[in-house]
């Protein structure tokens, strides 16, 4: 691997991270305050993608594409992600009875691995979206 795609490799982990930081504290919160884990989860990824957008258009990726354009992508390519971790929360959870934390951190990883794939390939392409 090249130096420059080990350091956004690492940037991305970082601000990934920090994103799933900001989901789980939202999630844990609106549990805490007794609200359905689905609702708590889709609650908490609107929280979560929209701090994820920044760091990656500033801090992983630099992107210079037109914003509205490219945040639309992010958000709509992410919501696929949404879909699969709401189902995969309903079968944890309501098919295999195990707690919502646990059923989170599970599907956390089908979740990191398909963000990064989609922000990589199809999202923050250099050149993609023409520059405003």
């Amino acid at each position: 691997m090249k130096k420059e795609s080990l350091l956004e490799l690492l940037r991305y982990g970082i601000t990934g991270a920090a994103t799933t930081a900001v989901n789980y504290v939202v999630y844990i919160f609106l549990l805490y305050l007794n609200w359905n884990y689905l609702v708590s989860n889709t609650i908490a990824w609107m929280f979560a993608v929209t701090f994820a957008y920044i760091v990656n258009r500033k801090m992983v990726f630099h992107s210079q594409n037109r914003v509205l354009q490219e945040a639309f992508s992010f958000v709509s390519m992410r919501f696929i992600t949404l879909l699969l971790e709401n189902l995969l929360l309903f079968c944890f959870i309501q098919q295999l009875h195990f707690p919502p934390l646990l059923s989170k951190l599970a599907v956390s990883i089908v979740t990191i691995i398909g963000n990064y794939v989609i922000c990589k390939c199809h999202i923050f392409v250099k050149g993609a979206i023409h520059h405003e």
